[in-house]
């Protein structure tokens, strides 16, 4: 399955749904390294984007998003529609993060 066909939107312009397959997600946990928390405290310090933690988000968020797209593509679908992100704090310094949406089969309307 393409990752360009996947959508926040509740159809894909151009295309038709023919088949619901049902909800698929991807998850991860991760967790901030002891050096990567003290850069981000250092980086606290003067303001502004605290990159340490942005490319951690951005990391989670790309892995839960393939961890998604391979889940549908097992199942036979060929897109996904109304695709989220959802994150929740495990414990301290641990993160859950789940991609989530519908997988679809899609054919050109």
């Amino acid at each position: 399955m393409d990752a360009s066909s996947v959508t926040t939107a509740f159809s894909l312009e151009g295309y038709r749904i023919t088949r619901n397959l049902g909800i698929v997600r991807g998850i991860t946990v991760r967790s901030r390294s002891a050096l990567g928390t003290f850069a981000g405290g250092v980086q606290t310090i003067f303001g502004g984007n605290i990159t340490v933690f942005t490319e951690l988000c951005e990391k989670a968020r790309e892995e839960a998003f393939e961890l998604m797209v391979q889940h549908a593509g097992q199942i036979g679908a060929n897109a996904i529609i109304g695709m989220r992100y959802d994150a929740n704090d495990v414990m301290d310094g641990v993160t859950e993060v789940l991609a989530y949406g519908t997988a679809v089969v899609v054919e050109k309307a």
